[in-house]
């Protein structure tokens, strides 16, 4: 069994489909299904079922799977281990972060560290905060960056910047100056973000902690980005709470405006596997995190 077959096998069980998998590795689609048919043959075991012109995961299948992927895990650690050795003039580091961190907050550090160290690739995913959570957990990204606490003990989590939340909306929309009341919050016209995302999660916590029940809220649109929410907000769609980097602009421009509702500060973290090796290039980012 070679890292060629594993790689081949795990490309077309998670498309479950040879064409595809053979495209995305750049073999041909009969070099894939030998190396396919080499592997059950020397296990004497059937990894896929065959139906119609279709393919899926027999039983032993699904738990080779995991296996390969852990072994794929691995291996990629080690190349990273001897990566480390010439002195970050080469390699890769993987980041994911939440959107209000990806946006707004990380792209500058990001351009810092490629001057330092052009010959690291850095590679970003954007989810929400339960995405990149569970990303970083997978080993799908060596470093995630979140909004808010993370608890999670097989995860380091390290503060690197203050946040301020906001709930915006536009000029007119709900009573401006005087403290907004229970009754005031379950009324006015929400936009919101997704579950799993942790503005989400800070803002339904403030709203409980004021006696307002949030799934009492008139929520008229969820969207999936900072952007959109905000977008909506400009349009008089309803109120938002947003970061105050994702609508300065607008605020400076008087096209949204604060509303008279406490929101506690909140922090970005880094977050990292605690059992996972640290590379020399995840050091090199977390340490001009520290200097920031």
């Amino acid at each position: 069994m070679t890292l060629e077959q594993l790689r081949i096998f795990v490309a077309v069980a998670e498309r479950e489909h040879i064409t595809q998998a053979a495209r995305a590795l750049n073999l041909t689609q009969s070099a894939t299904s030998a190396a396919i048919a080499a592997l059950e043959a020397r296990h004497a075991t059937q990894l896929f079922n065959r139906v119609g012109r279709r393919i899926e995961l027999t039983e032993a299948g699904r738990l080779f799977l995991a296996e390969a992927r852990a072994v794929l895990a691995r291996a990629a650690a080690a190349e990273n281990v001897l990566a480390d050795l010439a002195e970050l003039r080469r390699g890769s580091l993987r980041l994911a972060a939440s959107q209000t961190v990806a946006n707004y907050w990380l792209p500058p550090l990001m351009h810092r560290y490629r001057r330092a160290y052009p010959g690291i690739e850095l590679k970003l995913s954007i989810g929400n905060t339960e995405t990149v959570q569970m990303q970083v957990h997978q080993g799908d990204a060596d470093l995630g960056f979140v909004e808010g606490d993370i608890a999670d003990e097989n995860l380091d989590a390290m503060p690197v910047a203050n946040d301020e939340l906001l709930l915006v909306g536009k000029p007119g929309l709900a009573p401006k100056g005087r403290k907004l009341t229970a009754a005031d919050l379950v009324a006015l016209p929400w936009v919101v973000r997704e579950p799993g995302s942790g503005t989400r999660a800070m803002s339904e916590a403030t709203l409980a902690a004021l006696g307002v029940d949030p799934e009492q809220r008139n929520v008229v649109l969820q969207l999936p980005s900072n952007e959109a929410v905000r977008s909506a907000a400009l349009s008089g769609a309803g109120v938002a709470v947003l970061s105050r980097i994702v609508v300065e602009a607008a605020l400076l421009a008087g096209t949204l405006e604060t509303l008279n509702m406490r929101l506690p500060p909140r922090r970005f973290y880094v977050l990292r596997e605690k059992h996972r090796y640290a590379t020399r290039a995840e050091k090199a980012f977390i340490t001009m995190l520290e200097r920031d």
